[in-house]
Parts: C-alpha cells; sequence; structure tokens
C-alpha cells in the first residue's frame, strides 16, 4: 500500500468499455488497495464521454475526459464532440484520446481530415486550458511536429511508438509521455522509457488493452508493472518513480485532480 499523500494515477484507460461492465467496482476496488488514487477515462466517440462522465459521478476514482478517436474522419462528429467539451470544461480532466493515426489511416486525403480534426481539438485545449491526452500511433513525430507548430501546451503523448530521439523535441517543450504495462514486452517502450527523463515520464494502463501479457484483459493495477519497469531500467527503486510520476501527474492534471 503507498502513502496516503501519494497522487498515483493511471492517466489513460477506457474504463467505459463494455467488457468492464460487470466488475468495474472490483477492477476500481484492486487498484484502489494497491494505493492507486484516480483513472482517467478516456473515450473515442460521444457515447464514451458521456458515459465517462455517468462513471464519474458513480465511483469517485474516475476522471473522465472526452475525445475523438482519430480514425473517426467525420468533421461533424467533431463539431460535436468540441461542443460537448465546452459544455462540461468544469467536469472534464482532459480532451482525449485524440490525435494522428497513420497506421490506419494511410490515404493523403484521410491524414489531411484527421489533421484539421486534431487541430480543432488542439485549438479548444488553448482556449478551455484543458491539457490534451494524445494518440500518436505510427504518427509520433508527425504528432509532435503538429503540436509544436500550434503552440500546444499541456500534452501527454500516450504509448508513443516512435524513436527516443523522435520524443526529444517534445520533452524540451515539457510534454509528458505515459508508459504503459506493455512496456514488459515491448523494446521499443523500454528504449523509450530508459532514454527520457524522469521528470517527463506518466504511467498508464490504456486497458483494457496494453497489458503485461496480450492474452489478458489490462486494468489500471497494472500501473504498477510499469513503475516496476521503468524503475529497473533507470536503475531507481520503485519510490523514486512512483513519487516522481505523481508529480509529473500533478504538474499537467494538479488542478483537476483535487
Amino acid at each position: 500500500m503507498l502513502g496516503s499523500m501519494t497522487l498515483l494515477v493511471d492517466t489513460h484507460a477506457h474504463l467505459c468499455d463494455s467488457v468492464f461492465d460487470e466488475d468495474r467496482e472490483q477492477v476500481l476496488e484492486r487498484a484502489r488497495a494497491a494505493g492507486i488514487s484516480g483513472v482517467i477515462a478516456v473515450g473515442e466517440t460521444l457515447a464514451d464521454a458521456e458515459k465517462n462522465l455517468q462513471l464519474s459521478g458513480i465511483h469517485s476514482m474516475i476522471r473522465p475526459a472526452a475525445g475523438l478517436y482519430p480514425t473517426f474522419l467525420d468533421f461533424e462528429a467533431a463539431a460535436k464532440m468540441c461542443e460537448f467539451i465546452r459544455s462540461h470544461r468544469d467536469k472534464l480532466i482532459a480532451i482525449g484520446e485524440v490525435g494522428l493515426d497513420y497506421w490506419m489511416v494511410k490515404d493523403e486525403s484521410g491524414r489531411e481530415m484527421q489533421r484539421t480534426i486534431f487541430r480543432s481539438f488542439i485549438d479548444l485545449s488553448k482556449d478551455l486550458a484543458l491539457p490534451l491526452n494524445v494518440h500518436s500511433r505510427s504518427a509520433g513525430r508527425h504528432v509532435i511536429a503538429f503540436l509544436l507548430e500550434a503552440n500546444a501546451g499541456m500534452v501527454q503523448l500516450h504509448a508513443f511508438d516512435g524513436k527516443p530521439s523522435s520524443a526529444m523535441p517534445a520533452v524540451e517543450a515539457g510534454f509528458f509521455f505515459s508508459i504503459p504495462p506493455s512496456i514488459v514486452r515491448s523494446g521499443q517502450k523500454q528504449k523509450l522509457a530508459k532514454m527520457l527523463p524522469l521528470s517527463s515520464l506518466l504511467i498508464e494502463t490504456d486497458s483494457p488493452v496494453l497489458g503485461p501479457s496480450p492474452q489478458e484483459r489490462n486494468e489500471p493495477v497494472n500501473v504498477l508493472t510499469a513503475v516496476k519497469a521503468i524503475a529497473e531500467l533507470k536503475g531507481k527503486s520503485d519510490a523514486e518513480v512512483i513519487e516522481a510520476v505523481a508529480e509529473n501527474t500533478l504538474r499537467l492534471y494538479g488542478e483537476f485532480l483535487s
């Protein structure tokens, strides 16, 4: 059990997913018992955003976010999501997940739509002073360049799959990178966590995926797996990593976690 003052947060999880409908309370209780104080529940659709808000009213550990997954190439859906975020700004902790996905979307016209939609969320983030929780699959350096060009401020890059060298401009800009439990089976994530400064790292699960085992449902308690892996890679104690990522979480999300 962690100290009562430690703010250990799973900064990216899909707790609205129906795979948690039968035992969500037990999932959260396992996390709570392990010393995890909160879970940022991201969404991919308007239905997810509405469910995250509903769940946050039931479970005090859940901090809701709202976003449109970047494979939804729909300007109308993006406009509706922006309107939803504006109208619920006081209840949301982040805009996410949003971003670019060049793994699924390979044609240039689709990618241009992604960029236009992503820019609308970046502008909204600046307007509302809400952090961005960003997806960047196979588009890491493109996302970072786009964020920097748009003068984005509060940014979390979730499950970044690029090279550590591609991440450095984002580190210099004060962005954060969240590490999932799949680090134990990902050489890329291990290189990223080893090379990036501890002051730039957060932890996440991306539940129900990106767990220690690809065959098993992931859940928030597994952020501790990410902590242990980061500690081993950096030659630090678990406590030192927990203290650092807790401080980083406060730097990005502090006012929203009180």
